[in-house]
Formats: C-alpha cells, structure tokens, sequence
C-alpha cells in the first residue's frame, strides 16, 4: 500500500493549484514573557483550556496575550482528530499576535514531518474527516481512475483472483474521504506543507533554545541557522531517506539523548572506546548549551505523564506532559520569565 500511496502524488499534484499560503513570524529576541506548550497531538480542547488559562486568547480564540511570545514545540498533529483547527488557530494567532506586540513561534515536529512525507501511522479517522467537502468522492474517484492501472497490478501481484470491483472495493475502504485532500495539503507543495516547512526546527529566544525532539551535540555543533536550513532543504524535497535530518535518530525532530539513552542514536555514533567513552547526558547537555550560546533547552517528543520537569539545574525542560486525551496526561505550560521558570496546569475539560 506505501507504493500506491507514492503512486497517486502525480495525480494530486494536479489539484495542488487549489492551495493557498500562509505567512509565519519573524522571532523576538528579548521578549518579557514566554509561555512554551508542549505536543498537542489533536486535542483542540486541550489547547484552548491552556491558551486560555495561559491569558493567550480571548474566549473566542483571539490572540489576548500582548507582548507573549508563545512557543507551540511541535506534534500538533496525530493521535486526535482535531490537528486542523489547532493549526488555524495558530495560524490565525501567528497574524493577531504582532498587532498586539506579541509573536506566536511553532516548532516543527517529527509528525508534522511524517505529514509531509506521507507517513501516515498515527492519522486518526477525524483528521481525514476535517478535509472533506463537497466534492470530496469526485476527487476521490479521480484519482482512482488516474492510478487504476497500478493500483489493479498491485493487487493481482498478491491475489491474482481479485475482481476490479474488489479492488476498487478494497482501495476505497482503505481511502478514506479526505485522503486526498489531507494529503494536498501535506505535500511539499500544499498550504500546510509549506507552512510547516518554513517554522524552524530549532529557535532561541533570548537565553532559551526551543526543539521539538532535542538537539544533539553532533547537530548542535553545525549552527541552529545551517540546521533550519537543512531541515527546510529536506521538507521541500520530501526527503525521507534513512539519512535524513527528518529522520535521523540525531536529527532535532526525533533525538531523545537528553531525556535518557537513545539506542538508535547511540547506534549511528562511532563505538566508544575507553579512550572516547560516551559522554553523560549532563556532559552533552554541557556542549549543546556551550555551542548554542544558551542557558537552556526546552524539549518536547517524549512523553512525562507527571508534569513539566526542570532538570540539570534548570538547563534542560521538557514539555511534553501527554496533553492530548490519547496520552491523559496533564495539561501544562511553561511560563519563563528571565531567568524564573515556572510550570503551569489548568483541569482538563469534560469531552
């Protein structure tokens, strides 16, 4: 099914002239106050019990924040069904929020990744659904007939017996409507492609140094310029090669090295030797903020159902508490300050 799913990106960039494009922020560099949300995962009510409790938004979703500048650390899609609005909201906030004195920053995660480069494991039904309009079966329909060919010699290369019928039963069911439209959007050329691809996968503000997954001694090392630019370069080429920084157990969207050991990560490092043993965390830590010329790091990706913790001194945070309901963890932001850190939860609401 991945190389039907490959096989149909010729027929939907042939409706990818129905996309628009949407601007994102320039970034503050001595903000008075910063709020840092965690991986939200489709759980727009979450969202909005934490933007407003955070004095982000107004009770009709307007930015209400003034001079904040608010930090959305990526993994807004998948596991919930509401991706979409999470990401209009933001996007609507990322316009309202300069007029007041504010900027709203959105980290690109390894989901919003796997968007763009069709990896779809974790897309729920409901995110499929946010897509469909009114034409949504003709699209589907048509990109059937584009592909029909491939799709029939695909299925007949594992049950030979197969019908047509059966197979275009069968691609449908597996095609959900919205599909198409989803994956529009998704591509490097669509609206949320491209949106995604111009927020940063690292940003500092001030003596804070933003990423989704975390950021290795190996990446940090090139510059947090060159490593947007890569990751840019490898969003518009859709590259999801193992060598990617997309993928790469290294790269800023997936490393977990400073929340404890990662054997992936440790599996693309040269062995090491009594001579060039591995460094603690707190030694990679060390070198990461030295090279980044930061005071901290603030990360998300891997989940701490107990709440927001401030470790090593408080030059490592992590966010990511499991706030969608997929997780039912608690629902926290980060409020920083200066140099005072200090967490945040608010109840989570009734479904």
């Amino acid at each position: 099914m991945v190389r039907l799913r490959r096989a149909v990106r010729v027929a939907l960039a042939a409706l990818a002239t129905l996309l628009v494009i949407v601007g994102t922020p320039s970034l503050a560099q001595h903000p008075q106050r910063i709020v840092a949300v965690g991986d939200l995962h489709g759980d727009f009510q979450a969202w909005t019990a934490i933007a407003r409790a955070a004095g982000l938004v107004d009770g009709h979703g307007h930015w209400a924040g003034g001079a904040t500048v608010l930090v959305q650390d990526g993994d807004i899609t998948d596991r919930g069904p509401d991706s979409l609005k999470i990401i209009r909201n933001l996007q609507q906030l990322q316009k309202e929020a300069p007029r007041k004195g504010g900027k709203v920053v959105v980290v690109l995660g390894n989901h919003e990744a796997m968007q763009l480069l069709g990896d779809f494991r974790y897309t729920t039904p409901g995110e499929y659904a946010a897509f469909v309009d009114d034409q949504s079966a003709a699209r589907r329909d048509r990109v059937y007939e584009l592909n029909k060919a491939a799709i029939e010699a695909a299925a007949h290369a594992k049950d030979p017996k197969l019908t047509p019928e059966a197979i275009r039963a069968q691609w449908l069911a597996e095609t959900p409507l919205g599909w198409v439209e989803h994956k529009l959007a998704w591509a490097p050329s669509g609206e949320l492609g491209k949106w995604a691809a111009r927020n940063p996968a690292v940003v500092k503000i001030s003596d804070t140094v933003f990423v989704h997954g975390g950021l290795s001694a190996e990446y940090a090392a090139t510059g947090i310029d060159e490593i947007n630019r890569r990751v840019a370069a490898a969003m518009a080429a859709a590259d999801d090669t193992p060598a990617s920084i997309l993928t790469g157990p290294l790269g800023p969207l997936w490393y977990r090295g400073l929340t404890g050991r990662d054997p992936d990560a440790e599996a693309e490092r040269p062995p090491a030797t009594n001579a060039t043993p591995r460094p603690t965390i707190d030694q990679e830590l060390t070198a990461v903020l030295a090279a980044t010329g930061a005071k901290r790091i603030v990360i998300g990706h891997t989940p701490i159902l107990t709440g927001i913790a401030i470790l090593n001194g408080g030059r490592l945070v992590r966010i990511d508490t499991g706030i969608s309901r997929y997780y039912g963890g608690p629902l926290t932001w980060l409020e920083i300050v200066g140099d005072q850190l200090t967490p945040h939860t608010v109840g989570r609401p009734a479904p």
